[in-house]
């Protein structure tokens, strides 16, 4: 039996302190279903004392007035450190999830270290103040830290997530409380290392693995100046609700029911690998999944077999194992979500391509196959819910225009893709899309771009400049005339 990893305590005010209550939270392994660590479930006293070291760091110590170039500096350090530990990371975050090792690399790790890498580029040309002329005279406009940042994030993609929010909120000279998921605290506790070996001031940074109650206490506390949340669109709207009571800013990147539409002179051969890479990645658990895909009726049986018979080759197993490509649900809970919902398409009348059961190899650990429906209609279900799993619907369109309509049929508004003879052509679909990410061609999360959606997806936007303006208030000082 692999040995429990026990950590006694939490972090706040740059310093391992004991947690006010005796509560521990389990980290479970997905693949063995053991537990593999144990850590504090925070408290409402632990919050109080963390918010209460957030706010005295930011109200009375160095990091908000330091110069932007201080900041710079520390931050660097912070994504060198995690760069120069990537493995270790990607392998904890795998170990806890259960992410693929062949995604874990470079979804989970390295794609936080350019999150860091993008938030320092764009910080190193921000102004924080500029000189304007106004109407009745001179203005100067300057940008502030929004101040304590309370940092909620998921458990499918942690430090990716972490580093859109800290990233950005650290380099504005805010400070922030860390609310990382209960399935996976320890990548958090690694972050936490680094910055304290980095020279982050005591106060700036506060991590909390805590349970829904404590987190709902989190963010409706008077002392929080901006959540940040990543998850799920009700409790997003549970969170917009809270905020509100304290007029507190907030930054929600909730779920999506993307759609990949698959126009009639798309070159599939070359888009069916893609097409997987974009339907299945993370095992589905990923917000900006595209588990729709629109295929033309002219060429909807050809690409369904392809697809079916691709989806039906992917490799199923063990996370850590560099060949899987689809590993175990994160939960027991979860796993039973999916296999629910694969139920319910069945009961609605979709046809079931492939999958939709437990792998029969797979002796332990919460699997799900790799899912395909063909014959859905988007009114159903399984095409207008958040499964966050690896099920895929596919969907008949007549021309380009019922293909719009009914990838912009949705409750959602993330991610999508549309695969084009024509590249400009492509680029006119994406147009009309309403989405607050697309591609044509290709599959692409870039960390330097703007990212957020639609409607139930989600309000703001992180990474690349818009992400970094999340984190400022801004003060306009007017100025005498001159001569005046």
């Amino acid at each position: 039996m692999t040995a429990v990893d026990v950590r006694d305590t939490v972090f706040i005010d740059g310093a391992w302190v004991r947690s006010t209550g005796t509560a521990t939270i389990d980290v479970v392994s997905p693949h063995t279903e053991q537990t593999i660590a144990r850590v504090p479930s925070a408290t409402s006293d632990d919050v109080d004392r963390a918010l209460a070291a957030a706010r005295e760091a930011f109200d009375h110590g160095p990091w908000p007035r330091m110069t932007m170039a201080e900041r710079i500096e520390v931050v660097t350090r912070i994504k060198d450190e995690l760069a120069a530990r990537h493995r270790e990371l990607a392998a904890l975050v795998s170990a806890q999830n259960g992410s693929p090792m062949s995604f874990a690399v470079r979804g989970q790790a390295l794609s936080a270290v350019a999150a860091y890498a993008s938030a320092l580029a764009v910080a190193s040309s921000t102004e924080l103040e500029e000189e304007r002329p106004g109407l009745t005279g001179p203005l100067l406009v300057r940008r502030e830290p929004v101040g304590v940042v309370a940092a909620v994030v998921p458990w499918n993609v942690p430090q990716l997530v972490i580093a859109g929010k800290v990233a950005p909120a650290l380099l504005a000279g805010c400070t922030v409380v860390l609310k990382p998921a209960p399935q996976t605290p320890l990548d958090a506790y690694l972050l936490a290392e680094v910055c304290a070996t980095a020279g982050l001031p005591a106060g700036v940074l506060n991590v909390l693995p805590a349970e829904r109650e404590v987190s709902a206490y989190l963010v409706a506390h008077p002392a929080v100046d901006k959540v940040a949340f990543t998850g799920s669109a009700a409790v997003g709207k549970a969170i917009m609700a809270a905020a509100s009571e304290n007029l507190t800013r907030i930054t929600l990147e909730l779920g999506g029911k993307s759609a990949a539409i698959v126009l009639e002179d798309a070159d599939f051969d070359a888009a069916l690998p893609a097409l997987l890479a974009d339907a299945y990645p993370n095992s589905g658990q990923a917000c900006v999944a595209r588990t729709r895909i629109l295929l033309p009726e002219s060429r909807y049986d050809e690409m369904a077999a392809m697809l079916a018979a691709a989806v039906g080759k992917l490799a199923v197993g063990d996370p850590s194992d560099p060949a899987t490509m689809v590993g175990p649900m994160v939960s027991a809970a979860q796993q039973q979500r999916v296999l629910d919902y694969v139920k319910t398409g069945i009961d609605e009348g979709a046809t079931l391509l492939t999958g939709g059961g437990v792998p029969a190899d797979q002796p332990t650990g919460w699997y799900v196959e790799p899912t395909l429906f063909g014959e859905v209609d988007n009114a159903m279900r399984i095409a207008r819910e958040e499964i966050f799993g690896p099920v895929v619907c596919l969907i008949r369109y007549r021309d380009e225009e019922e293909a719009i309509r009914i990838a912009n049929d949705s409750d959602f508004g993330l991610s999508g893709t549309v695969w084009a003879g024509d590249v400009d052509h492509g680029v006119e679909i994406a147009r009309r899309i309403r989405t607050g990410t697309y591609a044509v061609n290709c599959v692409r999360f870039d960390v330097a771009a703007p990212f957020g959606g639609y409607k139930h997806s989600g309000i703001g936007r992180e990474y690349g400049p818009e992400g970094l303006a999340a984190y400022f208030e801004t003060k306009t000082v007017h100025l005498p005339r001159v001569g005046a």
